[in-house]
């Protein structure tokens, strides 16, 4: 899930930096309206415009949102990686001297 999530991420980062760098300026509006050629758009003058302006503010939308997911999942697995359930234990030495141990052999006798 975290790699789905990261791919839809990387994919819409790279749809919103083509998409801004196709969008043109308030200042191009002007030359459009003295017939600079942007009637002749598929379109028409402003309907490109509205349509990019509003593609734009989705994919934005979407792209906070997978921020926002990555986020919680790099949360969810730093507090995993260093919470105490992950701290291995181990069983205590048994310190028994020789002479106690039911295995020690028996000298003296």
């Amino acid at each position: 899930m975290h790699s789905f999530v990261l791919i839809v991420h990387i994919i819409l980062a790279v749809l919103m930096i083509g998409l801004i760098l196709v969008q043109h300026g308030k200042g191009a509006d002007a030359g459009a309206s003295f017939g600079g050629g942007g009637a002749a758009t598929v379109f028409g003058a402003s309907g490109s415009a509205n349509f990019l302006t509003r593609l734009t503010a989705v994919l934005t939308a979407l792209f906070f949102v997978t921020s926002l997911t990555l986020a919680v999942f790099a949360k969810k697995q730093t507090t995993e990686a260093y919470s105490l359930k992950t701290v291995q234990t181990t069983a205590p030495i048994q310190t028994t001297s020789p002479e106690t141990s039911p295995n020690a052999p028996k000298t003296g006798q």
